[in-house]
């Protein structure tokens, strides 16, 4: 799975990345955790481009009745989330790039969790491949969310974790966003474990297991 990641990188990089213009100011995050907003690309409006928008991490479908539902809904299984009634319409209309510098997996230990934080080796953002809904609030009006992928783990992180979120190479940015790709199976090949060649993995502090903790010594490697 994925339930905790960062995104640090400066608005002209993210721009740069994502083929985004115009990026709202966004506070370098080391410990963005479930129900928060979180930074997403995606397609805007019919000949606007790309747009960037800050959606709450725990999708909730447009049909449902009970908003707690995107509690249990931060990841979607990219074996099964183009049949799924939560994630279905989301994957074939809806689809999203999630930006982000590094995520955490947490490997189970005689003594408990240990948290490890995980970055291209280039240390280049990167994007999750995300699927987001809109949801209406009695209250509220319209709220929007989002979940992240997620597939099995490559050989650098099947150590750690049984799951890894799926992460799209740049080259297939424009194909995952397309609004008029509605053939879902066309992109079952991007659904696999990113080449582990890509990526490093380390064991960091537990202070990351607090999601109220958010700064610089999160990612910061264990001695």
């Amino acid at each position: 799975m994925c339930g905790r990641f960062t995104l640090f990188e400066a608005d002209k990089v993210l721009s740069r990345e994502f083929g985004v213009s115009n990026i709202p100011p966004l506070s370098p995050r080391y410990n963005i955790a479930p129900s928060q907003p979180v930074a997403t690309v995606r397609e805007g409006p019919a000949g606007t481009g790309r747009e960037l928008a800050l959606l709450r991490w725990g999708l909730i479908p447009s049909w449902s009745k009970d908003p707690s539902i995107g509690n249990r809904l931060i990841n979607a299984r990219a074996e099964t989330a183009r049949e799924k009634p939560s994630f279905r319409n989301a994957f074939r209309r809806h689809r999203c790039l999630i930006p982000a510098s590094g995520f955490y997996e947490w490997k189970r230990q005689e003594r408990g969790k240990q948290p490890y934080f995980v970055r291209m080796r280039d240390g280049r953002p990167f994007a999750f491949a995300g699927l987001w809904d809109r949801w209406e609030s009695p209250d509220e009006g319209f709220i929007e969310t989002c979940a992240i992928l997620t597939t099995a783990p490559n050989t650098l992180l099947a150590p750690i974790h049984d799951r890894m979120p799926v992460i799209l190479p740049p080259t297939e940015y424009a194909r995952w966003l397309d609004p008029a790709l509605l053939n879902t199976e066309s992109l079952a090949p991007l659904l696999v474990p990113f080449p582990p060649e890509g990526m490093l993995a380390f064991p960091v502090s537990s202070r990351v297991n607090a999601p109220t903790v958010d700064d610089e010594k999160c990612i910061g490697p264990l001695p």
